[in-house]
């Protein structure tokens, strides 16, 4: 998933629209999906493979944008009995509607992940399936991947299960009314769970040294008077966390279930190297946050508030540090010495978003055969070897949609300004150049290249003019005012 979601809203929307589309063209971006793949998509909704068991009767809900209709998980929060909670998290079964090494299959491998623009996004399914029939959206009975995993009184799993069943969601939540309903106390106990086990796996997760990073959502929307746009951050609200922690669990317990088991394909990353870190402890100085040196890096993160312009600057730039992710595969119980994703500081597998993401199918078929006792599907382990390969190719191109959609819509913002002068702060300089570096104005909210004449200042305020805003070119570039 992208790391800024860049959204376009009324009258934004048409002057980034021609930008967009030639970016589309020149990454070569799969817009339409061939019509023998539509056509299956279809037979495929009439025909799903249903599974056995009814899990109808649990009152799942899902909580996600208001505007989302591709709905990977819906889920349900109870108390145990005996102590503790039960977490049940039903995840959209993709291989109920997709044939392996058929039409459907073969440009999803092709797609590798769905794609997000400012203005649309290109989806890794069929809409008839990613925002149609599969997907959980409410009073629609549809086949899911089931979870359960039970926790006890601290929010520690203590055991975790997947099966297919079917499934019927009760509610489409929105993070707003999510948030606004815990914080009133009207909300019911399901619900209101979420800020209980949110909060222990959000103590868990320091304890075990994890970070979550709570980057904002940049937004392109209208000014005030509806002639112009401008981009803004949306901080993410607690509910947010709480949320992605349900999800962190489950990736959790589905990579223990398969390191159990023997075959799997993990997400991993290494520690950061301490040149990255300190990387960040310069961009951190430039923005003016305290990082004391006997603090962790864990620590000062979950000390920033994501309100704050120079916090939310400094929550994009930690984002770095993951650049080093990828998946790992193993089969026939030889285990890789790396199974830890380093920001999670445990196992953990991506296995809770296939809708939008190809390698999620895979993993949740490997945790099923584990939790049967069964062998693994032939189709799985045949495509295991190539996934890794293939999860890069489509990381890389999404990486690329996101920097090339960020630069045309700073470029797209700016394009009636070169010339005049703004105040920033340098946050990077090449060592190779130190004349050229990075510069983020204190306002709008502007990340950009700058060329000077002499080594730059790193760390220090600097007035600074534009020298050029292209949006069909993607650029922006600062010189020293």
């Amino acid at each position: 998933m992208p790391r800024r979601h860049l959204r376009a809203t009324g009258a934004a929307e048409a002057p980034l629209r021609a930008a967009l589309r030639d970016l589309r063209a020149r990454l070569d971006v799969p817009e339409k999906f061939p019509a023998g793949v539509l056509a299956e998509a279809e037979r495929a909704v009439a025909g799903p493979r249903l599974p056995d068991e009814d899990a109808t009767g649990v009152p799942f809900f899902t909580i996600d944008p208001p505007t989302s209709v591709d709905l990977d998980q819906a889920m349900h929060l109870s108390r145990r009995a005996g102590g503790g909670y039960r977490v049940r998290y039903a995840i959209a079964d993709v291989a109920a509607y997709v044939t392996p090494k058929g039409p459907l299959d073969t440009e999803a491998h092709r797609r590798v992940t769905t794609l997000y623009f400012p203005d649309e996004k290109v989806p890794l399914h069929p809409t008839a399936l990613s925002e149609g029939a599969a997907s959980l959206l409410p009073d629609q009975t549809c086949p899911a991947l089931v979870w359960t995993v039970d926790l006890d009184a601290d929010g520690r799993t203590e055991s975790a299960d997947v099966r297919r069943a079917l499934v019927r969601s009760r509610a489409k939540l929105d993070y707003d009314g999510v948030q606004r309903d815990i914080d009133a106390g009207t909300a019911e106990e399901p619900l209101a769970l979420l800020a209980d086990i949110g909060r222990l796996r959000e103590r868990l997760e320091v304890e075990r040294g994890g970070i979550s990073l709570d980057v904002p959502e940049q937004e392109v929307v209208e000014s005030p008077g509806g002639d112009a746009y401008e981009l803004v951050y949306r901080a993410p609200l607690p509910a947010d966390g709480w949320n992605a922690q349900i999800s962190l669990l489950t990736g959790m317990a589905a990579a223990q279930l398969m390191i159990d088991s023997g075959t799997g394909v993990l997400r991993t990353l290494p520690t950061a190297p301490d040149g990255a870190v300190g990387r960040l402890r310069r961009t951190a100085k430039a923005l003016d946050i305290d990082w004391p040196h006997h603090v962790p890096y864990a620590a000062l993160v979950r000390s920033l508030d994501p309100r704050l312009p120079r916090h939310a600057a400094f929550l994009q730039e930690c984002t770095t540090l993951l650049r080093g992710a990828g998946y790992t595969v193993f089969s026939g119980g030889e285990v890789p010495d790396l199974t830890t994703h380093a920001a999670v500081a445990a196992p953990y597998a991506h296995c809770t978003a296939p809708l939008r993401r190809l390698v999620d199918r895979y993993a949740s078929e490997l945790c099923l055969a584990a939790c049967a006792g069964a062998a693994p599907p032939e189709w799985v382990l045949a495509a295991l070897p190539a996934l890794p390969k293939e999860m890069a190719e489509g990381t890389r191109r999404g990486n690329a949609v996101e920097r090339a959609c960020v630069d045309i819509v700073e470029a797209a913002l700016l394009k009636d300004r070169v010339g005049e002068v703004f105040d920033a702060v340098v946050v990077d300089v090449k060592e190779a150049e130190p004349a050229v570096g990075t510069v983020q104005l204190t306002a709008p909210a502007v990340v950009a290249r700058i060329e000077a004449a002499a080594p730059l200042p790193l760390g220090e305020r600097l007035r600074v003019r534009l020298a050029r805003a292209d949006p069909g070119g993607a650029t922006v570039l600062f010189t020293p005012a």
